[in-house]
């Protein structure tokens, strides 16, 4: 299981689109990992379809997109016809699906299933998204079973939080969308604080009396 903050593994892999060695496939961008139980299935088909959809936000965020099932590339590349008829797309589909017969990528990442087989009665994977940093290493994890989709309007939430996060002394509040106001970290000093953010900062008074509630413009 790879941890927040962890070197994600380089792993090579066949995929829809041939041979995929991940950290080639990255190279200096961000990237999204996002697993599905089974080929075929309609959970599956719709967030596919959903991420095809709306593959034009992610690059705007530098944000190379890869899916995972544990069927074979063949498996996919048939697959992702039906996927482009269910969001009537004639368009080359726009991300590799990478192929994990083995599940060995599956269970080093710790995605799987235990109520989920297929007809053999093999677990399946789990509905997982890694969001991988320029630098290599996991920024965010979620895990799903895979009875329930991913809403990827949230995901792309998480990328601009993530990507501001990383550059500024600010954090997100909760439900936070990109051109929001954020929070001053508390570790940020008062005086630095009006060095940091010129579009200044508004302390919300707290029952407590401690200072710690400190919004600002979101910053550029």
């Amino acid at each position: 299981m790879v941890n927040l903050g962890d070197e994600f593994p380089n792993f090579e892999k066949d995929s829809s689109e041939g041979k995929i060695k991940f950290y080639e496939f990255m190279g200096d961008s961000w990237a999204i990992l996002f697993s599905h139980p089974a080929d075929y299935t309609p959970v599956c088909t719709t967030e596919l379809g959903r991420v095809s959809e709306i593959a034009p936000e992610f690059a705007k965020r530098n944000v190379k997109l890869c899916a995972l099932s544990c069927d074979s590339a063949e498996s996919h590349k048939g697959w992702i016809e039906d996927i482009k008829h269910h969001v009537k797309s004639k368009a080359k589909f726009p991300y590799p699906i990478i192929a994990d017969e083995d599940r060995d990528l599956a269970l080093q990442l710790g995605m799987i299933d235990p109520d989920e087989k297929d007809a053999q009665g093999m677990p399946l994977t789990a509905r997982a998204v890694f969001i991988i940093g320029p630098d290599k290493r996991l920024k965010l994890s979620l895990l799903y079973p895979a009875t329930t989709g991913r809403n990827f309007d949230e995901i792309l939430r998480v990328v601009d939080s993530l990507q501001l996060t990383a550059e500024k002394k600010v954090a997100t509040p909760a439900d936070w969308k990109s051109g929001g106001d954020c929070m001053v970290l508390p570790t940020v000093k008062p005086e630095e604080a009006v060095e940091l953010f010129p579009k200044g900062v508004t302390t919300k008074d707290m029952p407590s009396g401690k200072g710690y509630m400190r919004f600002t413009p979101q910053p550029e």
